[in-house]
């Protein structure tokens, strides 16, 4: 079955010095969430995060990326579409 690639969440972070560790906890409560749990079960794999460098706020964004099945992202683009603020 085909698969999609879908950014399922992402946010900023100030410039600090350990990244990784400042992500945990946002990492964590989104899992907690219905979306985050929801996202976690229906990915082919485990979603993969990324930290790069935010030139707009001189900090950080934390993005969460994972690959859907075409019918699971159509129900992720329907139902939580606006989970996902992509203009931070």
């Amino acid at each position: 079955m085909a698969t999609v690639t879908a950014t399922l969440y992402q946010f900023t972070m100030a410039d600090v010095e350990d990244p990784e560790l400042y992500a945990a906890q946002p990492l964590w409560e989104w899992q907690q969430t219905d979306y985050g749990q929801w996202c976690m079960e229906h990915c082919v794999q485990e979603p993969v995060y990324n930290i790069v460098p935010d030139m707009n706020t001189y900090g950080y964004r934390c993005v969460v990326r994972g690959q859907l099945e075409e019918q699971d992202y159509t129900f992720h683009q329907l139902k939580w579409s606006g989970h996902v603020d992509f203009r931070r």
